[in-house]
């Protein structure tokens, strides 16, 4: 009798791992930016992210899934290359500020090593806050539920905030800088002998004072 509730309980547990959500197939491998952040208000930018397939059962990736992507910058252009076993397959385009990738373009047996990378060329808004979002993409399910742990964010900084890294100028020592005389001709006005007379009874009357105190 003791012997059967531990069994059950591991029955159990094995029912609800099989029945747990997948993790998501695509893995984030690497980022390039140009121009490099922080990014500037208003700039053109041009940002490409590379994502390799994990395979997670009979086939690299679901075929009735679905990636859907999304940037904040304006006037986008997507442009989503996958390449398998090292050479260009399936390539597709969009425009806006979303754009979708069907899974059967992704969909291969294992025995294949598919990737694929994401273009996207915009600008910045010019109004933005601390941070702009270059790629948002989730994975979809077949009933159109978002598959959890499947988010992939890419932000990076915008100039002239406080998250904009700050640029330190190198402050330069005077001992350093070369020391330059110049002759001056002294100016007197035809007062100046007067007030010279005047200040000096002055500091004479001053101490004849102390003297008698």
């Amino acid at each position: 009798m003791t012997l059967k509730v531990p069994l059950l309980l591991c029955g159990i547990l094995l029912l609800l791992l099989a029945a747990s959500p997948a993790a998501a197939s695509q893995l984030l491998t690497s980022i390039s930016c140009s121009p490099t952040p922080p990014l500037l208000p208003g700039g053109s930018q041009h940002m490409v992210a590379y994502y390799t397939i994990n395979p997670l059962g009979s086939a690299t990736f679901p075929p009735g899934h679905v990636l859907q992507m999304q940037t904040n910058l304006t006037q986008a252009r997507w442009t989503i290359q996958v390449i398998v076993d090292g050479n260009n397959a399936a390539r597709q385009t969009a425009s806006g500020s979303a754009a979708f990738v069907n899974g059967v373009i992704l969909s291969y047996s294992t025995n294949h090593d598919v990737s694929f990378t994401v273009t996207i060329d915009g600008s910045v808004p010019e109004i933005a806050g601390d941070s702009v979002t270059l790629l948002r993409m989730v994975e979809l399910d077949n009933g159109g539920t978002t598959l959890p742990g499947s988010q992939s964010l890419v932000s990076r900084p915008v100039a002239g905030n406080a998250s904009a890294p700050v640029t330190t100028v190198p402050a330069v020592s005077l001992s350093a800088l070369p020391l330059v005389t110049t002759a001056a001709t002294a100016v007197r006005s035809p007062g100046f002998a007067l007030l010279s007379v005047i200040a000096a009874a002055s500091l004479a009357g001053i101490a004849w004072m102390r003297r008698r105190q």
